[in-house]
Order: C-alpha cells, then sequence, then structure tokens
C-alpha cells in the first residue's frame, strides 16, 4: 500500500493549513451521520418532551449547525469557511434504542465541507448527551463517519449579473 503525501504536514515536516487558492470555486455538499445508543426509557422522555433542561432535539439541532458555522475555529489547520447551508435530522429505529444523526453542508468554495458536516453530527450527538446525562448513564456516541461528499461547477456569476 503507498501511503500519499499528507497535505497538512510541508515538505519541512512541520504542520500547515493546505493552501487552496488556485483551486476552482465549486458547489459542494458533504453528509456526515453517527448514532448515540441509549435507553429505551430516555428516547420516551425525549419524545414527549421529559427531560429536565428542554426540547432535546430542538437544542441539539442548534448545537451542530453552530458548530458546523465554527469548525474553522474548533479545528486546527481547517479552513473557515462560509457555509451557504446546514442541515441537522434525527431518525428513530424501530428498536427504540438509539437517534440516528444525520447532517449536511454545503458551499461554493475551494475547499470541501466534510468536517462541518462531521463536526454538526458529533455536536449535535454530545448535545443530546449532555441534555440527558442525568436520567442515562449508559449511553454512547457511536459510528460518527463521512457518508458522501460530492463537487459541481458553480454557475457563472456573470450570467447572473447579465440578466439582471
Amino acid at each position: 500500500m503507498v501511503v500519499s503525501r499528507l497535505s497538512h504536514i510541508n515538505t519541512r515536516g512541520e504542520a500547515s493549513m493546505v493552501d487552496v487558492s488556485a483551486k476552482p470555486i465549486l458547489l459542494r455538499e458533504a453528509v456526515a451521520g453517527g448514532e448515540i445508543r441509549l435507553a429505551k426509557k430516555t428516547l420516551l422522555l425525549i419524545n414527549s418532551q421529559r427531560i429536565a433542561k428542554g426540547n432535546v432535539l430542538a437544542a441539539a439541532r442548534l448545537a451542530g449547525i453552530l458548530a458546523a458555522k465554527k469548525t474553522g475555529e474548533l479545528i486546527p489547520l481547517c479552513h473557515p469557511l462560509p457555509l451557504t447551508h446546514c442541515e441537522v435530522n434525527f431518525t428513530f429505529p424501530r428498536t427504540n434504542d438509539r437517534i440516528v444523526i444525520t447532517a449536511s453542508a454545503k458551499i461554493a468554495a475551494q475547499t470541501g465541507v466534510e468536517m462541518e458536516a462531521l463536526t454538526a453530527v458529533s455536536v449535535a450527538a454530545l448535545t443530546i448527551y449532555d441534555m440527558c446525562k442525568a436520567v442515562d448513564k449508559t449511553m454512547r456516541i457511536t459510528d460518527v463517519r463521512l457518508l458522501s461528499k460530492t463537487k459541481r461547477p458553480a454557475p457563472s456569476r456573470s450570467s447572473k449579473q447579465d440578466q439582471n
């Protein structure tokens, strides 16, 4: 197996931010997922909005979106990006023992938004954990991963200006 050069290490072996200035601006989207496993009684409390700290899913959604917007401040060498969209969603498998978290992030930029989507999932899960830890000591955050990433050419700005 050949290991390619690490993009965040310069020729002197030092950590450095990747220079993306020569890359084209593309429409980019990343989708990440993860889950938090919890007791069935905890899920019942969440769904009936009986957790003492408030609406767990609303707080987790907001926390995930806010975290995605701050990813460049949280992760060294990560480019600070002006997201054009971020979404955090929750689903509940029939097993009633987990919440599946999915986050997407979009941007028109020279670099991708994988870290933003992953950060949104992670912080949403951490928020659920924090809000429910008093009633459930068995919770586990698992399987945080990138599900997909896409990029396509961005529409020309000059064509939009010509129409105005």
